[in-house]
């Protein structure tokens, strides 16, 4: 199971930033840049003001963490177009990840299943599409995001192909089922 929550969340994740880059590619970098200076700002500014609303004699130090998130997280909402060029190079190094990531993953299931040439054709050029993006980013940002919105949604299908066909195969491991069984046979046979 724990496989399986993996793989889905990794393509629901991918299906959606895919979604959203290919849907809205000029509004896509700075939205994502605010998004994730409010995931930043909200909590920071939670802890700040937990901090200062309580008595002097109850507070601990200073929570550096929390005045460093909320300044970030403003920084990020406040200069959104200047942290989307950035955002563009990490989604690119993201994809170029995810494409040595699926390689290998498809180059450890040749162990237990046969896996045709054809399908690392999608993780090369999921690859390639990084490549592509960490090399060019500053280009046409929005077509930048096109891409690597294309690219994301092409490995969110590929993820949940990979594990379909290969992964859910994997053998399981009988090694911990032994030790139980033979320390239940150990502890029958001292019953005796």
């Amino acid at each position: 199971m724990k496989g399986i929550s993996h793989s889905f969340m990794r393509a629901i994740a991918a299906l959606v930033l895919g979604l959203v880059l290919v849907l809205f590619p000029t509004q896509a970098g700075n939205y994502l840049v605010i998004t994730i200076g409010m995931i930043f700002l909200i909590p920071s500014l939670r802890i700040m003001l937990i901090h200062f609303s309580a008595k002097a004699e109850e507070r601990q130090s200073f929570p550096i963490v929390g005045l460093g998130g909320t300044l970030l997280g403003l920084l990020l909402v406040v200069m959104s177009d200047f942290f989307a060029n950035f955002l563009t190079v990490l989604l690119g190094f993201v994809l170029l990840m995810a494409g040595v990531g699926q390689i290998a993953s498809l180059l450890s299931a040749r162990r237990w299943v046969s896996i045709p040439g054809g399908f690392y054709l999608i993780p090369s050029l999921i690859l390639i599409a990084g490549l592509v993006a960490l090399f060019n980013p500053m280009g046409v940002r929005s077509t930048a995001f096109i891409v690597i919105g294309a690219a994301s949604l092409v490995y969110a299908v590929s993820e949940l192909v990979n594990w379909f066909m290969f992964i859910r195969k994997k053998p399981v491991d009988d090694s911990s089922k032994n030790i139980t069984r033979s320390v239940d046979v150990e502890d029958a046979e001292a019953g005796h």
